[in-house]
């Protein structure tokens, strides 16, 4: 499932499987002709659209669309920022990261870098096993690793502390 935000405004929980699309629950029928890379001609409710792609952002997972000369901005979460909601985890990137702390319980695997190392948003920093799954643990912003309060087979409860950044 994805939750579609237009123009900051409109909301839409768009679904597809073999059966075909779904917005809101109701069925959504189109016919589409792909024109190029970046435009296709649409046929909805006998109505014919125009639809350009004018930028795509996937790592911000934003996209610009000029829909018959009108231009709408799109937002697209998937069931994965879904989880990240879920789990508390949505808005590390709202503010200066300074902390890291345990998503859930469970048991450090692996330190994969050390204190006073410069990393990158997205670098490795840790594996956590949690309920028989190992989760690689990313950093979630640019920064210098300040302290590292755990070590190889320490075990973790949720909210505990990992990583702080200088």
């Amino acid at each position: 499932m994805y939750q579609i935000k237009v123009n900051d405004k409109y909301n839409f929980d768009i679904t597809t499987d073999s059966n075909g699309i779904k917005a809101n629950g109701e069925d959504v029928i189109l016919d589409i002709v792909s024109l190029n890379e970046d435009t296709s001609s649409v046929l909805y409710n006998n109505k014919s659209y125009n639809i350009e792609l004018v930028s795509l952002d996937k790592e911000e997972k934003t996209a610009t669309v000029k829909v018959n000369g009108n231009i709408y901005n799109l937002s697209i979460k998937d069931q994965f920022d879904q989880l990240l909601k879920q789990l508390g985890m949505d808005n590390l990137v709202a503010s200066k990261i300074l902390q890291i702390k345990a998503p859930m319980p469970g048991l450090v695997l692996n330190v994969l870098v050390e204190e006073g190392a410069e990393i990158k948003k997205g670098d490795n920093l840790l594996v956590l096993e949690a309920m028989k799954m190992e989760n690689m643990i990313k950093s979630p912003t640019d920064g210098i690793i300040k302290k590292i309060a755990i070590t190889q087979g320490d075990k973790v409860d949720k909210n505990e502390l990992l990583i702080s950044f200088a």
